[in-house]
């Protein structure tokens, strides 16, 4: 089967890596939606394109779909320094009227050329294997394969060559202008590489699962690292792995592969949300429960230093002392010293808890003694 399925797996997988490398920069600018906007309103440079050249097979349509993607950008730009939106409002007027428009001329002007609106509105991937690529009459595989994999070594090769300069203006755009980085014209080039990247995409697979290709795999990648220089490559294999395994997901379940790829894509995000060592739910609820532990610690210490050689002591620290002045339950009074006596804050001297030099430590510090 895999043999049979071997061109489409290769696609998708080169899909994913071509995707992935600017979108690594898209999710850590914060401009991820522009990936969505960019693979919708290619059709309208598609469509503009077309009533210009009157010819749907030419390759102008590609450079009109490009161009319509940096118009949209422009666009989102142009609006946001007008200070009266926001980044997501501005993609949120650009993208629909441009996707609208080209909607509505190609339902006026391109009814007698073949145009599958389920292809442009959900993908197809299955169909771009059979657009063969021939050269000297020698069959070299699937035309967007080759294109693809060519747009993948064009991206790792510029965020290669200009590493320092995108790292530093997508972290720090104002020292970047300040040292002479232009990063204006870093944010053009970043998005022109985008909607080359979205046009050729949106050719072999459609606007779904370029959107994910784009946007899921390095934010997932970033639930796990800090790093640029891992998190670049993360997020490939993150989108290779994915595509590959969804797409044969997509075939063993006779689904829809593009929806498929974005299924099993969100999953992965899914997991990673859930268990990623650092920034998961499972890491930020173990922080919350070790600083509320160490936090009643230190508590019990302070409570205990404060009454420490006092004519009350007697009466402060003992476990019922604890409950009725810390309003602690009494089980948690028993998981609380228990803990402290552990760690080497208490120590228990008959009836009543001691503070151990750890402890009176501790309780001094916060009062920065």
């Amino acid at each position: 089967m895999l043999a049979e399925y071997r061109d489409l797996l290769l696609l998708m997988a080169a899909v994913g890596a071509a995707c992935a490398v600017p979108g690594v920069f898209l999710v850590l600018r914060r401009t991820a939606m522009v990936a969505d906007a960019i693979s919708h309103v290619l059709l309208f440079g598609i469509v503009a394109t077309f009533l210009v050249v009157r010819d749907a097979d030419s390759p102008w349509l590609y450079v009109g779909a490009a161009a319509s993607g940096v118009l949209t950008v422009a666009l989102v730009e142009a609006l946001q320094r007008t200070k009266r939106l926001k980044a997501d409002a501005a993609i949120g007027l650009v993208f629909p009227l441009l996707f609208s428009v080209g909607a509505l001329l190609a339902t006026l002007y391109m009814r007698n050329t073949h145009l599958d609106v389920d292809r442009v509105l959900l993908g197809n991937p299955t169909v771009s294997p059979f657009d063969r690529l021939v050269v000297f009459g020698v069959d070299l595989g699937p035309r967007s394969l080759a294109v693809l994999l060519g747009l993948f070594a064009l991206n790792a090769g510029l965020v290669a060559a200009f590493y320092k300069e995108l790292k530093l203006s997508t972290f720090d755009a104002a020292l970047a202008a300040t040292l002479g980085f232009l990063p204006g014209l870093l944010h053009y080039g970043l998005m022109t590489m985008v909607s080359v990247t979205a046009v050729a995409a949106f050719d072999a697979v459609g606007p779904v699962v370029v959107v994910a290709l784009f946007v899921v795999p390095a934010a997932t990648a970033y639930l796990l690292t800090d790093r640029l220089a891992v998190l670049l490559p993360l997020s490939v294999v993150f989108a290779v792995a994915s595509a590959v395994a969804g797409t044969l997901l997509a075939i063993a379940a006779n689904a829809n592969v593009a929806g498929a790829v974005a299924t099993l894509l969100g999953g992965v995000f899914a997991v990673a949300f859930v268990v990623a060592p650092h920034r998961g739910l499972l890491a930020h609820e173990l922080r919350r429960i070790r600083q509320r532990r160490a936090f009643h610690e230190t508590m019990l210490a302070i409570h205990l230093y404060q009454h420490e050689g006092t004519p009350v002591e007697v009466e402060e620290s003992r476990d019922d002392g604890l409950h009725r002045h810390l309003h602690w339950l009494p089980g948690e009074v028993k998981a609380v010293t228990a803990r402290a006596e552990r760690n080497g804050l208490v120590t228990r001297a008959g009836p009543l808890w001691k503070l151990t030099p750890a402890g009176r430590d501790l309780a001094a510090a916060t009062f920065g003694q």
